[in-house]
């Protein structure tokens, strides 16, 4: 997993990058312009900053928000952290984390009035359970699945949860929560057209500028 964000308005010459999910004891190591967070029980690296990233990577500057990282851009943050005798790697990940997702059965949450337990299909034929409060939410219809590791366009990142007692791995999307232009702001799943949305594929975002024209 590899989420990247850059914003230097807020943050300076800033690229922060998650690897996994916070812990409730970690601790941080900053040197060479690198600042390490690590898991105090694990030892494992769970995120690193870096600290003057557009000398690295100058081509970020006018970026602002969440950073898709090419192979190549992460092959220069790996070669800096060599030449700086750091211990750890940055794995490239290319795994589209906002998918078209089909809900394929929805059964009622054991302890909760509002809540819904799908079953919903993703890309590669994956089907994930995902707990939802959408109240339009049904078996049958085509949805926007943020996966583990999606980050929302309001910099939430989707963790593995539990909710109630039931566990869910990913959220399906309303368009609100998607921010699409004229989306009704209210709660409720965003139901994708049957045509030209195709279970699996990567939502894209760009064609979905139109879709409450």
């Amino acid at each position: 997993m590899l989420i990247a964000s850059y914003n230097a308005q807020t943050l300076g010459d800033t690229l922060v990058i998650v690897m996994d999910q916070d812990v409730e004891e970690q601790r941080t190591e900053i040197r060479d312009n690198v600042a390490q967070i690590i898991a105090a029980d694990s030892g494992a690296t769970i995120g690193v900053n870096f600290l003057a990233a557009s000398e690295i990577l100058p081509e970020i500057k006018d970026n602002q928000g969440q950073i898709e990282l090419s192979a190549d851009q992460v092959a220069k943050l790996n070669a800096y952290l060599s030449e700086h005798h750091f211990e750890f790697t940055l794995q490239y990940d290319d795994d589209p984390k906002f998918v078209v997702g089909y809900v394929e059965s929805m059964t009622a949450h054991p302890d909760s009035d509002h809540l819904n337990v799908t079953l919903t299909e993703v890309n590669n034929g994956e089907k994930l359970q995902i707990v939802s409060g959408s109240p339009n939410m049904q078996a049958g219809i085509k949805v926007v699945v943020a996966k583990v590791g999606a980050m929302m366009p309001n910099g939430q990142i989707i963790w593995p949860g539990e909710l109630r007692g039931v566990e869910s791995f990913g959220m399906i999307c309303s368009g609100r929560e998607l921010k699409i232009p004229n989306a009704p702001q209210v709660p409720g799943a965003l139901i994708l057209p049957e045509d030209g949305y195709h279970v699996g594929e990567p939502f894209d975002f760009a064609k979905a500028q139109h879709l409450f024209d």
